[in-house]
């Protein structure tokens, strides 16, 4: 008897071996499946080799070649200053814009770099415009002024007409989402996610400079 009862434990505690060896293959093979699921298309398109461009974990950048740029993006709306703004007024520069709402924890933490981009080219053709997707006009400003953003938004919460009007050319469904315009207005890069420090986009801007217009 305790011969018998020595042989069935021992393969007991070899199936429950070989059943955990068997789960944890598992796990990782659907890890990897999961992660070749989900995949993004601008991604793919860059990994194909259609676009040039810098993808991590958490941002994807990609820049657009001139040649397969889409329609210039006129746009407009009303500032949460309740200025009236259109695109047309800033004709000619090199135009950011930046997808973003307040409550958005990314968001947040690049304020800090498209203000200091904006900063070091506002004496040169070159423009700054938030697009804000969710807040009211007085969440707008209360974060203007926290965290020292000095060039405009508009607030699209109700109409979403500038959301509209870039979801012509380039999908906007992550927030935050950064779009570099080139001087004929068309989307010549676009960064899907938080920056990681003011290097990225202020190369994406000096790029768009040097372009001839």
């Amino acid at each position: 008897m305790p011969l018998a009862s020595t042989n069935r434990d021992g393969r007991l505690s070899r199936t429950r071996r070989s059943r955990r060896m068997i789960g944890a293959a598992f796990a990782v093979l659907s890890a990897v499946a999961l992660s070749a699921c989900t995949q993004d298309s601008v991604a793919e398109q860059y990994l194909e080799g259609s676009d040039k461009g810098y993808i991590s974990a958490d941002l994807t950048v990609v820049e657009i070649a001139p040649d397969d740029r889409g329609e210039p993006v006129e746009f407009g709306g009303v500032t949460e200053n309740g200025d009236e703004f259109t695109s047309s007024e800033i004709a000619g520069d090199v135009t950011v814009v930046n997808f973003w709402y307040a409550a958005c924890g990314p968001c947040r933490v690049e304020a800090k770099d498209l203000e200091a981009v904006w900063q070091q080219y506002e004496d040169e053709a070159v423009s700054f415009v938030g697009v804000n997707t969710y807040d009211q006009p007085d969440t707008a400003r209360a974060f203007a002024d926290e965290y020292g953003i000095t060039y405009p938004s508009l607030i699209d919460v109700d109409s979403g007409d500038a959301k509209l009007a870039f979801a012509e050319v380039t999908p906007i469904q992550a927030t935050p989402t950064t779009l570099v315009l080139d001087k004929q207005g068309r989307v010549a890069a676009r960064i899907i996610g938080q920056l990681d420090g003011p290097s990225i986009l202020s190369t994406l801007v000096r790029d768009a400079l040097a372009e001839s217009a």
